[in-house]
């Protein structure tokens, strides 16, 4: 894998574009995966996802931006933190959050995913969470084999019907 030279920096207002661009990319991958399963967002309520997202409470969650050597935005990973499991749940409460990962495919296998995601790693630790997941459909083969590249594993079975 050739690695590219990027900087990967905590997203502001000015990337709003870019993220917006990033999210429905990925959207329009994920409908080729299961069209019955994704859809693409409309770009407004996406602009309105990482605007309010940018402004909100500093450090609650986290956006960060991989940039290539010539500015433009070619990945993000987003960090949302999990809330705990309330007073009467029998789960242990574990400061924890989900990733998000996007790369453009004209930036695959360089090494952007792999940045980002170490990036996030850090923002984490430094934030105290301590266990980080990423929920991957199944039918996503390449998204599993690099979480599984960066030593994610399974964590049990989520299980679901459809109801008549």
């Amino acid at each position: 894998m050739q690695e590219v030279e990027l900087t990967v920096r905590p997203a502001s207002l000015a990337d709003v574009p870019s993220l917006v661009e990033l999210r429905l990319a990925n959207a329009q991958a994920h409908l080729a995966l299961d069209p019955g399963i994704y859809r693409i967002p409309q770009r407004e309520a996406v602009v309105c996802h990482f605007t309010a997202m940018l402004a909100d409470e500093p450090g609650r969650d986290a956006v960060l931006v991989a940039e290539a050597h010539d500015g433009r935005a070619v990945g993000m990973i987003e960090v949302l933190r999990q809330s705990d499991p309330p007073e009467h749940q029998i789960l242990r409460p574990e400061p924890s959050a989900q990733v998000h990962t996007v790369v453009l495919p004209d930036a695959r296998g360089l090494g952007v995913g792999s940045a980002l995601l170490k990036a996030a790693c850090r923002w984490a630790t430094d934030r105290g969470i301590i266990y980080l997941s990423a929920g991957i459909y199944h039918r996503n083969i390449d998204a599993v084999r690099f979480y599984r590249r960066h030593g994610y594993t399974n964590a049990g079975f989520s299980l679901g019907r459809r109801l008549d």
